[in-house]
């Protein structure tokens, strides 16, 4: 007996993204499966925040589509619908990671709220279930629960990353979109990031795309990777496959670079 492969949670065909006359992304493609981690690299200027930007709906492309495999409505032409209806979506299936947390979180507001408000907006009422849930996971996020009602500008740059997290997974969304998440920390703390990132992604099925500069954290979490250079992929494939083996030259001179440093 055969089993039916998986369908794409998302299926990305021929984006392309100009500002002016400048190529932002152009004519990428790609399937992303469920509980699978792509990741997406290339130098500062190589289109990959372009690309990110566009696939999470906070900027529309010039052309393609992002066809994305909804929890109710089966595949939607992103693009096609709405824009409360993208709204909906960035609420209740979807998660997005800034590199700076300060993009991501309501610096205004406690750490538990923080992570309150998402819950109330996927429709929870009930305070005492809502702030069980926000101790519950900001143990997750090996944040300690007598932090619950501090507020989130008294925590250090690693902490504040790690509330963002709870924050974004809170509503066990099915797609996460993370934007250089372990950038502007020192070592160690990056280190303690990626593996917390790495067992909720692991525990969690999650589908993830993911942007970064650093080919360390690609080889720790992405599945598959794609290199991007001057707002193309350049090329793509199974993460070790393209860090051990790499074709194109620009990838060559990415991975040697890690190398000699």
């Amino acid at each position: 007996m055969t089993m039916t492969p998986p369908a794409p949670l998302l299926r990305v065909e021929g984006l392309t993204h100009y500002y002016g006359s400048r190529l932002g992304c152009g004519d990428v493609s790609f399937d992303l499966y469920p509980g699978e981690v792509l990741g997406i690299v290339g130098e500062s200027g190589s289109g990959k925040s372009t690309l990110l930007s566009c696939l999470s709906a906070r900027q529309e492309p010039g052309g393609g589509r992002v066809l994305y495999q909804s929890r109710h409505d089966g595949e939607i032409d992103l693009y096609s619908v709405s824009e409360p209806r993208r709204r909906l979506l960035m609420r209740t299936e979807w998660g997005i990671v800034h590199q700076n947390p300060r993009d991501g979180l309501r610096m205004t507001v406690s750490a538990g709220a923080n992570i309150g408000e998402r819950l109330m907006a996927v429709g929870a009422r009930h305070y005492g279930e809502i702030r069980d849930q926000a101790i519950d996971w900001l143990g997750r996020v090996e944040i300690s629960d007598d932090r619950t009602d501090d507020l989130p500008r008294t925590f250090s740059g690693g902490m504040q990353q790690r509330l963002q997290i709870a924050r974004n997974l809170v509503t066990q969304p099915r797609l996460v979109f993370m934007d250089e998440p372990t950038g502007g920390l020192d070592v160690s703390v990056q280190a303690r990031l990626l593996d917390l990132l790495r067992g909720l992604v692991s525990s969690l099925g999650l589908s993830v795309i993911i942007v970064t500069h650093d080919l360390a954290v690609a080889r720790l979490l992405a599945h598959r990777l794609m290199v991007m250079k001057e707002g193309r992929v350049v090329e793509s494939g199974l993460t070790d496959q393209v860090l051990d083996d790499p074709h194109h030259p620009y990838t060559q001179l990415l991975v040697s670079s890690v190398l000699q440093v």
